[in-house]
């Protein structure tokens, strides 16, 4: 997406009205824990699915739900190459919920369209921070792997194009990866929507995309934002 305008790029679900979602793990414990925390979060309909078939069965049969939280090891394929699908199929948001905590593993998630990469080892709250921040539209990574987007992946183009941005970019990158609009940016950095939007032009020039979800990707990827 080149277009730039005063929106997210994909609108938020709102947790308060209740989002619907799938869970996508071949171990039914896993799958019924999540379900659980979904629920309790607000969600009002959630699916399960403990293969890439099945999944996409299921993504086949309903439709477009708000959010997607999936492993990468499946029984019958990659997780990743499920989530490439849903993202292109329009599905907003989508977490990757996983035990590997490889840089190859996260940057991985992230380059296939991921908005989110939790630890199955990380405790019920930092999973319930993690979906909430990506539900508010942001982008997410497990503290004790947001690091890793950073270690050993410097270099090549897309770590220069992030080299490339002023100070004033990076502190819009992070409002953007908070979820914020141009105007809610505009607002907490004492600047015009205009103005936001001709940074946010610049950003977009300097690593070679519009779309915001991989913008900030690419940002954390680099280190220069959480």
């Amino acid at each position: 997406m080149s277009a730039i305008d005063d929106r997210p790029a994909v609108p938020a679900p709102d947790p308060v009205a209740g989002f619907t979602a799938m869970v996508v793990d071949d171990h039914p414990l896993v799958r019924e824990s999540m379900v659980a925390r979904l629920t309790a979060m607000g969600a009002r309909d959630v699916v399960e699915a403990a293969s890439v078939a099945e999944a996409r069965a299921r993504a086949h049969a309903g439709g477009t739900r708000d959010l997607c939280v999936l492993d990468v090891g499946l029984p019958d394929g990659s997780g990743l190459d499920l989530l490439a699908d849903l993202r292109a199929a329009g599905w907003p948001r989508l977490v990757v919920l996983s035990a590997a905590d490889d840089p190859y593993s996260v940057r991985a998630a992230f380059v296939a369209g991921a908005q989110g990469y939790l630890l199955k080892s990380a405790s019920p709250l930092v999973v319930a921070d993690g979906v909430r921040r990506v539900l508010d539209g942001g982008v997410y990574a497990d503290p004790s792997v947001a690091s890793l987007l950073a270690a050993g992946l410097r270099g090549g183009p897309q770590h220069d194009g992030v080299a490339e941005l002023s100070g004033r970019e990076v502190e819009v990158l992070q409002l953007v990866a908070d979820g914020r609009s141009n105007k809610e940016i505009g607002e907490s950095l004492g600047l015009s929507a205009l103005t936001v939007k001709s940074h946010l032009a610049r950003i977009a020039r300097k690593l070679g995309t519009g779309d915001r979800a991989e913008m900030v990707a690419m940002a954390m990827r680099a280190g220069v934002i959480r």
